[in-house]
């Protein structure tokens, strides 16, 4: 820049013909330098390095806000509808109606077979007392009055459906023989069966006549 200026000088010295054209000369003649619209060399790559990273920095940002507002959505919005919405209700119903029967159901037997089957479908506390009952009444009067129920459900239904629990009211009919009453006795009964999830299972945690 400074050769350009020194240039132009010489050349308006270099022409003065007269005294009054030298005065009119004396105070060198000077051109603004115009700055260039762009910076050149290694500044320009510089600040096109630094525009560069910022995009990708702009561009991972945005990824990981995307990527962290799709997770809320997952585990605010779709996991809890999708843990209380149809799907669940049915696989809750019919954990609660295959464990009835398999709790009411039982022959002398296979007892040992049927109640390992009840147990598959209990957890908790009740499970605790389930063992306890069976042990204590249910085997000895079967085995000694030859004790046979059979439980089928008439109709069942959803009371309550949560992430991890669930209540199902259940209608049932039992049939009952043993060596007093080789006829049988038929009966009807209404049962609030309440559920944990465990797992991906349903299993019931209490069993309360209605």
């Amino acid at each position: 820049m400074k050769n350009d200026e020194e240039l132009l000088t010489a050349e308006a010295v270099d022409t003065v013909d007269s005294p009054d054209d030298a005065e009119a000369s004396a105070e060198p003649t000077t051109v603004a330098a115009t700055p260039p619209d762009r910076p050149a060399g290694p500044l320009r790559r510089v600040l096109q390095g630094a525009a560069r990273f910022w995009v990708v920095i702009v561009l991972i940002t945005a990824l990981a806000v995307t990527g962290g507002v799709t997770a809320w959505l997952y585990v605010n919005q779709y996991r809890p509808d999708q843990a209380t919405g149809s799907a669940a209700a049915d696989s809750a119903l019919n954990a609660a109606k295959d464990g009835t029967v398999a709790l009411l159901s039982y022959s002398p037997e296979t007892l040992n077979e049927d109640f390992t089957n009840a147990k598959t479908h209990l957890t908790g506390d009740f499970l605790n007392y389930y063992n306890q009952f069976t042990e204590q009444i249910v085997t000895p009067a079967a085995t000694k009055k030859s004790v046979k129920t059979t439980a089928a459900i008439v109709n069942a239904a959803v009371a309550e459906l949560h992430p991890e629990s669930a209540v199902v009211l259940v209608f049932l009919n039992q049939t009952t023989t043993s060596t007093e009453n080789p006829d049988g006795s038929f009966s009807t009964s209404a049962v609030k069966v309440g559920l944990t999830k465990v797992g991906d299972a349903w299993l019931i945690s209490s069993f309360d006549p209605v």
